[in-house]
């Protein structure tokens, strides 16, 4: 059952696609989960043009990969938010800014949802990850004071601006795995309860399990692939490393820049922090999860060239298959 190892080259779209697929290629994953944005998948060229998808299939043979998994966490970040502001200009492209008008600005950013899913299913992907947004993370510290009635609507306005979404994603074939994290409609344990009864269970609606998002608020991962095993349609191996005893630093972040080493806690190259990574990899084998094991490397205190191949080693080192015999099976008799 060994599954594939992945880099996903989100935070490596500062450099063109080929040089990605090369660096991954000769460190030895086995694919690569790719960011719709730089020039690493134009979801709306591979939505229609055969040349264009080709090409980019082409390049993954080159360096010995294959994609198994595309994703659009940007433009899916902006289907739901309140506000619309500075910092989605600064992450979305013309087509789907345009004049900046708020919901104008989501409904592009819906519609290129549509066509990546449209994008997955011609490059024989089955998974796209992403984000979703949300209008009522602004509430979070719920102070101004926040009705029941405001946290309903939010749901229903995920819902509403979603299940359009995902009837394309039915369509084609392919799954939507939402990953948890804040800033999103599902953010942690019960809001993302929520948000699936928001869509009735809908299956083209499932989870992309990031552990480094659930460590620093003191969510059990592994205890949350146990409760959620039907809906991991994807893993990211990504860490955390907390730094909240020393009675200053705090969990909020303080506004401070990553790797600052006042921050209560900084996202870290897999295997360098606090990720239960041994419990987690035997949970997912006990799930029976057979889907990729994506690398997204963010340390803003390491080199990447070295973090990523580390990475790589660490996990291939530790997600071990499952015994295929029980060992008391020797102790039986008829043996």
């Amino acid at each position: 059952m060994t599954r594939p190892v992945t880099l996903f080259t989100g935070q490596w779209a500062d450099l063109p696609f080929e040089e990605v697929a090369r660096l991954a290629g000769e460190w030895g994953y086995d694919g690569l989960e790719i960011a719709c944005w730089g020039d690493h998948l134009d979801p709306a060229r591979a939505a229609e043009d055969d040349a264009y998808v080709q090409n980019r299939l082409d390049i993954l043979e080159k360096n010995g990969l294959k994609v198994y998994t595309i994703a659009n966490h940007l433009k899916g970040q902006a289907v739901c938010d309140d506000p619309i502001d500075a910092r989605h200009r600064g992450i979305l492209p013309d087509h789907i800014w345009g004049d900046g008008d708020a919901e104008g600005v989501r409904q592009r950013a819906a519609e290129e949802l549509k066509l990546t899913a449209r994008a997955a299913a011609r490059l024989g992907v089955k998974t796209v990850t992403g984000f979703t947004g949300s209008a009522i993370w602004k509430y979070v510290a719920m102070f101004p004071p926040v009705s029941e009635e405001l946290v309903d609507a939010g749901y229903r306005d995920f819902a509403d601006r979603w299940n359009p979404i995902l009837d394309v994603f039915d369509e084609v074939g392919v799954r939507f795995a939402h990953e948890v994290h804040p800033s999103e409609i599902a953010y942690d344990y019960w809001t993302t309860q929520r948000t699936l009864e928001a869509i009735g269970h809908r299956e083209a609606f499932g989870l992309n399990w990031d552990p480094s998002h659930m460590v620093w608020q003191d969510l059990d991962p592994v205890g949350f692939l146990w409760d959620y095993q039907d809906r991991i349609y994807h893993v990211h191996c990504k860490d955390t490393k907390k730094r909240l005893n020393n009675g200053r630093n705090g969990r909020m972040g303080s506004h401070l820049a990553w790797a600052d080493p006042r921050r209560g806690w900084d996202f870290i190259s897999t295997g360098r922090g606090d990720v239960p990574w041994e419990d987690a990899f035997r949970m997912l084998n006990a799930i029976g999860y057979t889907g990729p094991l994506s690398v997204e490397w963010e340390d803003a205190g390491m080199d990447r060239l070295i973090g990523a191949p580390q990475a790589l080693e660490f996990v291939r080192a530790n997600a071990f298959d499952p015994s295929e015999a029980a060992f008391d099976a020797a102790f039986s008799s008829s043996s």
